[in-house]
């Protein structure tokens, strides 16, 4: 809505006749479309869309000589042309910058050429922010946002394949909540018969218009949420022969039943929750661009992390 609000601020001439001795235009005022109407939308459907759209009204008058191509009218239109060409390079960066992170697991399979690359994206996208303070635009900070990219070399033995066995993470995110100044970091982990989650609570305190610091206080780990329902085939293939399952299927309804109950027994059970204490607990974090879809941080140790707000389209290219 800013937009439009910005469109309202343009000034505006209007030319009253007082009395019948004036004196009347030579011409009557026209209305001379000067581009055409062709419609590309910036942002994504479903979304309010500012349009190229635009067509000037040019109000002439042959005597003498009015033209708001060199009035005050002319330099806002012109600003508004600049101020639409700036939100078109921002959203290209973005679509740019998600595109790269495609296939590079959070950044622990990206090559150095792509690093480069994406490194160069996120210089250009930070020149271009829209949020200059981000601790006084604290709602758009808020909420659950999903990391899609980082530099964090801490991080890559965590999502590195291979650790433990069938298990995989699933997702990295961080939750803020600025009316309570907490911060909370959880690492989802999926496996063939269970998830989990690890997570650590903090605080946060604001340090400057882009700077926060942290202490974690907690960490939890989560109960683990286990399959309660297996699926038995009537047959499986091996070496190309067909081996029906029929006269065990009993003993493996026997074995779903014994695994049902489990679940709901450790599904019930609380999360483990143990303290943080020392200096080693405190971090500050910087962040560098901000948008209701993208957040760009970087960390104490120089590391950048490339965050998406939750729900956002940019999760699914």
């Amino acid at each position: 809505m800013a937009t439009v609000q910005f469109f309202n601020q343009f000034p505006c001439k209007t030319r009253v006749q007082s009395s019948s001795n004036s004196k009347p235009l030579s011409k009557p005022p026209s209305l001379v479309p000067t581009s055409a109407l062709t419609r590309r939308p910036l942002f994504s459907p479903g979304e309010f869309a500012v349009s190229r759209a635009d067509f000037r009204v040019r109000v002439i008058d042959a005597e003498d000589g009015l033209d708001p191509e060199t009035s005050e009218g002319g330099s806002a239109l012109s600003i508004a042309e600049e101020a639409i060409e700036s939100v078109e390079e921002t959203e290209a960066l973005k679509r740019s910058l998600v595109d790269s992170l495609y296939g590079t697991d959070r950044g622990l399979s990206a090559s150095s050429e792509t690093r480069a690359e994406i490194g160069d994206l996120i210089t250009q996208l930070e020149s271009k922010n829209p949020t200059p303070a981000p601790t006084d635009a604290l709602f758009l900070l808020n909420g659950k946002w999903i990391l899609a990219y980082t530099s964090f070399v801490g991080l890559f033995p965590l999502l590195s394949r291979g650790i433990v066995p069938l298990v995989k993470v699933d997702e990295i995110s961080q939750t803020i909540d600025s009316d309570f100044f907490t911060v909370e970091n959880s690492v989802l982990f999926a496996g063939p018969l269970a998830t989990t989650s690890i997570s650590t609570n903090a605080k946060f305190e604001i340090r400057s218009p882009k700077r926060v610091q942290i202490k974690f206080e907690e960490g939890v780990i989560g109960t683990p949420q286990l399959t309660d329902s297996i699926e038995i085939p009537e047959y499986v293939e091996f070496l190309g022969q067909k081996i029906d399952l029929t006269p065990i299927r009993g003993l493996l309804t026997s074995v779903q039943d014994t695994a049902s109950s489990v679940a709901r027994t450790i599904s019930s059970q609380p999360p483990l929750k143990f303290s943080l204490p020392g200096d080693n607990a405190q971090s500050w974090l910087l962040t560098t661009y901000l948008d209701k879809e993208i957040r760009i941080s970087r960390g104490d140790g120089g590391s950048v992390f490339v965050l998406i707000k939750e729900g956002s389209p940019l999760l699914n290219p």
